[in-house]
């Protein structure tokens, strides 16, 4: 009894399977090897640095966008100046410490009020940096 073939070889096929492992394995590549942002939502680019910090647990995350006018996030939503004095003086968690994330284009001026409001409200401040690459 003679067995016969349904499908038959096609050669075109030989060569297409291996090229199309090698576009999966560049895209896991690149999906793999790209940087993923913290904070869903805003992508703030910070100034790089050789000195790191741990986490912290519990803190608050200000931040801070370099446009042509800057705006300040907390939590998620944009708020001024004076709103978020009043939402970190209702913060009422045990440590507080407040992480500044400032693009690295943003006004010296701002980052210094939201860390002198920070710190009259007795929070430690503690500035966001990318490290340093080499």
């Amino acid at each position: 009894m003679k067995l016969t073939r349904s499908l038959k070889f096609n050669p075109a096929l030989f060569g297409v399977i291996p090229l199309i492992n090698v576009i999966f394995l560049v895209v896991l590549f690149f999906v793999l090897s790209s940087r993923f942002v913290l904070q869903p939502g805003l992508a703030v680019t910070l100034p790089a640095s050789s000195f790191t910090l741990g986490p912290r647990v519990d803190a608050q995350i200000v931040s801070i966008t370099a446009a042509p006018v800057p705006v300040i996030y907390h939590r998620d939503q944009r708020v001024s100046l004076d709103e978020l004095r009043q939402r970190l003086a209702d913060t009422k968690v045990r440590e507080r410490s407040l992480i500044i994330k400032a693009d690295k284009n943003t006004p010296y001026d701002l980052v210094v009020k939201i860390t002198d409001e920070a710190l009259k409200l007795g929070f430690s401040v503690i500035l966001a940096t990318d490290s340093e690459r080499k």
